[in-house]
């Protein structure tokens, strides 16, 4: 009993000595630490698969095998990155997430990787250093045509910047409302490509052809312009703009043979009226006067309203054209298509 009783006791002391040493470990450990999080920024391919907006252009990224390329930490990308409704008005099998998993053809995916790589720029650019008006190269080696002014935003081949300056740990993403698809005709091309009938461009051409006759040795035609690098821009009259030129005209170039007939200066002069050496787009024009630069004719500026519908004309004359087709992309510009010829 006595055996009992002391074991009892020593049981007490240690479950007491237990109770005080584990007392005084809480106080000490007294307050808990505050673990504070790590905000992680993603990357370019992150910030897209963190969007809901952006699960179409995850899926073809996927696709066309470029998620590890564009994740890579050691480099730096801007996206232009189209939205679920641009590609949704793309025709299959580019328009929808299922479409774009269920593609197998080489020739699919490579065409795609090719569209993809046209919307990458391989430097950080924010859109406050997005250039008013010049050409940027894509990782796919072609160039797109970048403009960005206070009074309209920031422009890639005509598109608007949506949704600018998405950070991401190696660049930037900027949403945007319609895939670019890369050219690949130029302007000369595009045009010579266009027929001889009524909606055609034969009589621009012809003009073209005699506005290079006897050009001093060295001297680039129009026509030699048109088919060469650069980011010039084209407002383009069809052969009814020409056609109409008859009654009233203070050039005639109605017909080839009078078009033919007319002095090479005279016709160079006309033709350079419809002509700029950089490139401008339907969202870069503003009511008023486009003073600089002037056009590849130095004498003429031209004049555009927008209100209800878009014209144009040579600053200071009568003769009004209507704008009926806009940003016709080329390797080395921009085309739009209006139904008078400007003088």
């Amino acid at each position: 009993m006595k055996i009992n009783q002391k074991l009892q006791s020593i049981f007490l002391v240690a479950v007491v000595g237990t109770m005080i040493t584990f007392s005084s470990c809480k106080k000490d450990d007294d307050p808990s630490p505050v673990v504070t999080p790590v905000t992680v920024t993603p990357n370019v391919v992150g910030v897209a698969q963190g969007n809901a907006n952006f699960t179409i252009l995850v899926a073809a990224v996927t696709k066309a095998g470029l998620a590890s390329a564009l994740s890579d930490a050691t480099k730096s990308f801007t996206v232009f990155a189209p939205t679920n409704a641009a590609f949704e008005a793309l025709p299959a099998p580019y328009n929808s997430v299922a479409n774009i998993n269920a593609i197998t053809s080489q020739t699919q995916i490579d065409a795609l990787s090719d569209i993809l790589k046209y919307h990458v720029l391989t430097a950080r650019v924010a859109s406050g250093g997005v250039p008013a008006s010049d050409t940027v190269k894509t990782l796919n080696g072609k160039n797109l045509f970048a403009s960005r002014s206070t009074s309209n935003g920031v422009f890639l081949n005509g598109v608007k910047v949506a949704i600018p300056d998405l950070a991401a740990s190696n660049g930037v993403v900027h949403a945007i409302g319609k895939v670019l698809i890369p050219p690949t005709q130029t302007i000369a091309q595009i045009v010579s490509g266009s027929g001889t009938g009524a909606a055609g461009f034969s009589l621009l051409l012809d003009a073209v052809v005699r506005a290079g006759v006897g050009l001093p040795s060295g001297t680039p035609s129009l026509a030699t312009l048109l088919s060469s690098p650069g980011k010039y821009t084209v407002f383009a009259p069809t052969n009814a703009a020409f056609q109409a030129t008859a009654s009233g005209a203070a050039i005639n170039v109605s017909t080839t043979a009078l078009i033919n007939a007319l002095p090479v200066t005279a016709v160079a002069g006309v033709l350079g009226s419809h002509a700029y050496s950089t490139n401008i787009f339907a969202g870069d024009l503003v009511a008023g006067v486009v003073t600089s630069p002037s056009t590849l004719n130095p004498a003429t500026t031209l004049t555009f309203a927008l209100s209800t519908s878009a014209t144009v004309k040579i600053t200071g004359t009568a003769t009004t054209a209507g704008i009926t087709t806009t940003d016709i992309v080329a390797t080395n510009g921009v085309i739009h298509i209006i139904d008078k010829v400007l003088q």
